[in-house]
């Protein structure tokens, strides 16, 4: 059976040389870009629906061994959540801020594309050469969009012509630049890395300018002239409620995010619930830092008080990064007492890059390769320092590095006799709730060495519980974009930039942001269960062995797998 299962898994990933190249697989179609064309992503449903039928007629569910039934299940969940998205798989904005094929070119190309030997030089311009096609796809299909009212807002197409612009400006596009535009610069600091003579590097750096200007600028031009005309009929309706079936449309997302059936109503009330409490605990470090005075001006006190910013300058830069990695560094050395296994893969902090660090989120983790040519990485975005606050920073590292999603990630793609998808899947709800859950787990520890730190911790987990009252607001309550602005900067410490940058986010995304807190408070509620059940027996390193040691599961799942360890562990 898990033979069988990594068949079909290699089979979908042959589909994808963008895939294959993020899983750090090497081989004749490294020179290649994805097809976006609806005809292929229907052949992908359609094989994916076959596979299910195909499980089920050939394998019987009964003879199988506990994990297999698992893999089972797994598959099955995975299979019927994309026939359940199908009737909707129009409904993405296919140029936006935060996944918008026109910054995904140069970060593919930047931080994916290695580049060894020569091939793999050849492969990176024939890539470039192949940018006038996949950008071509994907206007395409915004065109196809826009006529069946699937857009963004306005605000989005700004973001959006920023990037693009990012991409084409400086030399070969600009031959007056000073500088060298992210992607040549990135081909010629790759080339520069290989063992070549001088004739074969100067005809590889003249092959490279050429596709760069003869396929990639006019690619970017089309995409500019199509995103402005666009942005001149574009309205500003912000939520998911004006996509057509936008209501069954939200309702999938919402089940998508949080692996659960909560309606929006529901999320929506928890959301409120959760920020109450927080705000209950903050007053008491208020009381405790001595504070005189209310919520609202100790978190203007928190937003503009310089001592909890480092400077914006390229020396402060270098002092969040060097922080952060001796945060991560610190922790990684406290591993024994909260785990029973831990990662082979290493993980690096990096800055976001400069061209897309004005729209990338605040920070982000992308995984390993899983041959181990490419590490793990927190990425933080460091454009505005002053949206990076201190008291942030430690639960910031635990939630993206250690023990956070470099440990839960890292650690799933290494199990040991588990078939592929189950290794390298995901399921928001699991993986955010896991990475929330690391930002609470060193606060036992006793991690957070003052009171605004763990304020910083607190805020933190505010900003997830605002996100179900906005993310709702947006998409079922058809609050507007400055509704949602309005409210999170009453209710959370926040900076005006950070909170801009967050709506416009949960707007082009809609549900996602509601899987962090709804994750947490599940694997918070299975622990205390566990605690509560086993007593003494109690140890959180075989109870986050149970978590982390299966992979990324719906939480209904995750339930099922506490229960039999409690059950498990109870009787010895």
């Amino acid at each position: 059976f898990n033979a069988w299962l990594n068949a079909r898994y290699a089979e979908d990933l042959e589909r994808s040389p963008m895939a294959k190249t993020f899983r750090g697989v090497i081989d004749d179609d490294y020179d290649e870009w994805d097809d976006l064309s609806p005809a292929f992503q229907e052949e992908s449903y359609r094989i994916g629906q076959r596979q299910l039928r195909e499980m089920r007629e050939r394998f019987d569910y009964r003879k199988l061994d506990e994990q297999a039934r698992l893999s089972w299940k797994l598959f099955e969940y995975d299979k019927m959540r994309d026939e359940a998205g199908f009737p909707f798989r129009e409904h993405v904005y296919t140029f936006n801020q935060m996944r918008g094929v026109q910054s995904q070119i140069p970060a593919f190309l930047i931080n994916q594309h290695r580049m060894a030997e020569r091939s793999h030089a050849e492969a990176y311009i024939d890539r470039l050469q192949g940018v006038d096609e996949y950008l071509g796809q994907a206007l395409e299909n915004a065109r196809r969009r826009f006529v069946q009212d699937i857009y963004p807002p306005r605000f989005v197409y700004d973001h959006v012509l920023r990037d693009a612009r990012n991409v084409v400006r400086g030399a070969p596009f600009d031959p007056e630049a000073d500088e060298n535009s992210p992607l040549l610069q990135d081909f010629l600091d790759k080339l520069g890395g290989l063992d070549l003579d001088e004739a074969a590097r100067a005809s590889l750096e003249k092959r490279a300018i050429q596709a760069l200007r003869q396929h990639v600028l006019p690619a970017y031009r089309a995409l500019i002239d199509e995103m402005t005309w666009q942005r001149e009929r574009a309205d500003e309706r912000d939520g998911a409620w004006k996509l057509p079936d936008g209501e069954a449309f939200y309702a999938y997302r919402l089940a998508q995010s949080t692996t659960t059936g909560l309606t929006p109503e529901e999320v929506h009330d928890l959301g409120l619930r959760e920020t109450a409490r927080i705000h209950e605990e903050m007053r008491g470090i208020m009381a405790q830092v001595g504070f005189d005075g209310t919520l609202a001006a100790f978190f203007e006190f928190m937003r503009t008080d310089d001592r909890f910013f480092y400077p914006d300058t390229a020396k402060g830069r270098e002092q969040y990064l060097a922080e952060a990695r001796s945060i991560i560094d610190d922790m990684r050395g406290r591993l024994d007492g909260l785990f029973l296994r831990r990662p082979e893969a290493e993980l690096v902090v990096k800055a976001v890059e400069p061209f897309r660090e004005r729209s990338a989120g605040k920070a982000f983790y992308q995984r390993p390769a899983a041959d181990g040519s490419r590490p793990g990485t927190y990425y933080v975005n460091l454009y505005d320092m002053r949206d990076m606050p201190t008291y942030q920073m430690r639960a910031l590292a635990y939630h993206e590095g250690i023990p956070g999603h470099h440990m839960q990630i890292a650690i799933a793609q290494e199990l040991q006799g588990l078939p592929d998808f189950r290794r390298f899947g995901g399921h928001t709800a699991y993986v955010e709730g896991w990475g929330l859950y690391s930002e609470w787990v060193p606060a036992e520890m006793g991690m957070y060495q003052d009171p605004y730190e763990d304020f910083g911790r607190l805020a933190m987990e505010l900003w997830r519980a605002g996100r179900l009252v906005v993310d709702t607001g947006l998409h079922a309550k058809r609050w507007t974009r400055e509704q949602a602005i309005d409210w999170l900067l009453e209710n959370t410490p926040n900076p005006p930039g950070d909170v801009v940058k967050a709506i416009e986010r949960y707007i082009v995304m809609p549900g996602q942001a509601t899987a962090y807190k709804i994750g947490m408070l599940k694997i918070q509620e299975l622990r205390r269960e566990a605690e509560q059940a086993l007593g003494p027996r109690f140890d959180v390193r075989a109870f986050h062995d149970v978590v982390l040691a299966n992979g990324s599961v719906p939480l209904d799942i995750l339930e099922d797998l506490v229960d039999e360890y409690i059950a498990r562990t109870a009787a010895g």
